[in-house]
């Protein structure tokens, strides 16, 4: 009886189209089974925004200015039945394929567009704005951004990210050498 080794072979990672939503990013570094290949999808799509949100999830020198948990929000529609959170209304709206179409039709704004406003949330970022302002222009920017990106935005606030997310620090510096951690407050 002879055996035949079955030789493994190489597998190609998924394409994302040009410039893709970092959720899409996030999920294709989870579906990775091995360490090298979640650095091998961190690398080949790095951008300002996902660096800045690694940045701000898994360093511990970074501290967020906007408070712990759920978002409170409150649209047009839900004053009649209610305050909402913006949790909530992200999960509603991930339910209705045409919110998320209005997103992918580039009808609203992203994350990658936004980083370079995220200085404003955390502190020591910008001492020139009130706890008021800074929790408006939280809130308005998740209400522009698709809702698995304002979800992002959520978790890395309160450095839950890999609570939804197969990433952890050791894989991003690994695929981020150049990245200093620690020494930012």
């Amino acid at each position: 009886m002879t055996t035949t080794k079955m030789k493994k072979t190489e597998q190609q990672l998924p394409k994302l189209q040009p410039n893709p939503f970092q959720h899409e990013i996030l999920e294709l570094v989870s579906k990775q089974r091995t360490k090298e290949k979640k650095i091998e999808v961190l690398r080949e799509y790095r951008n300002d925004a996902l660096v800045s949100i690694l940045i701000w999830n898994f360093d511990d020198s970074i501290r967020s200015s906007l408070p712990e948990g759920p978002v409170p929000y409150s649209s047009v529609q839900d004053q009649t039945s209610g305050n909402d959170t913006l949790s909530n209304t992200i999960d509603k709206q991930l339910n209705n394929p045409q919110v998320i179409d209005s997103y992918s039709n580039g009808q609203r704004t992203s994350l990658r567009r936004e980083a370079g406003i995220f200085y404003n949330f955390i502190e020591g970022g910008n001492n020139d704005i009130s706890k008021i302002r800074r929790e408006t222009m939280f809130i308005n920017l998740l209400e522009g951004l698709h809702p698995l990106e304002a979800e992002i935005l959520i978790l890395t606030k309160d450095k839950q990210l890999a609570s939804k997310y197969k990433i952890s620090l050791p894989i991003i510096s690994e695929a981020y050498p150049d990245i200093q951690w620690g020494g930012r407050s």
